[in-house]
């Protein structure tokens, strides 16, 4: 993915090509098939697959930095994206969480890495990344696979978190691994 609504890649001969889109959303949609694509075409999913939609800027993300986010999450079904089963885009609040603290699932916290502020991901995690064999009742079966398109639209750097002692704000997270942590330490500014 590049500005401008251009995406670049090389082929099996390594030779570079690269394709404008008439626009953010046509650019945005094929880089959500290419990862559907990468997913579909290897033999065992067994790590998280990212695909980046939009690059964004500034500084990448790390663990300990404290994340805003817009996120809708689907199962996986039938090679392609299934069901909704979550989503807060048209909802007033946004998804606070903190990289690194363990209150996401594990999908989340090796996916969302190097993502900087106005960026979207496309993420695929398989279930041993994800909820595994318990699933969530009446939304995730057991052993899903799941795909969520991130948008960061906040980020405060750890560093900028530190209290006086140098310590990290502590944290007031939902203790159960969930892509919707209550509340964390972020700041009104």
């Amino acid at each position: 993915v590049q500005p401008n609504n251009y995406s670049t890649f090389y082929d099996d001969q390594r030779q570079n090509w690269s394709i404008m889109f008439e626009s953010e959303k046509a650019a945005v949609d094929f880089s959500k098939q290419v990862c559907i694509a990468k997913c579909n075409s290897s033999p065992a999913l067994d790590s998280v697959l990212c695909q980046d939609l939009l690059l964004g800027e500034g500084q990448g993300v790390e663990g300990g930095d404290s994340l805003e986010v817009a996120y809708t999450g689907w199962l996986f079904q039938n090679n392609g994206l299934g069901q909704v089963f979550d989503s807060n885009v048209n909802k007033d609040k946004l998804l606070r969480l903190k990289l690194g603290s363990g209150k996401v699932i594990k999908g989340w916290e090796e996916g969302m890495l190097g993502m900087r502020k106005g960026g979207r991901r496309l993420l695929i995690i398989p279930p041993a990344w994800a909820y595994g064999a318990q699933g969530v009742a009446d939304r995730v079966p057991a052993d899903s696979t799941l795909v969520f398109d991130v948008e960061v639209r906040r980020v405060k750097l750890a560093k900028e978190c530190s209290g006086s002692d140098g310590l990290s704000v502590s944290s007031r997270d939902s203790p159960a691994p969930s892509p919707v942590p209550s509340s964390d330490g972020f700041s009104s500014d």
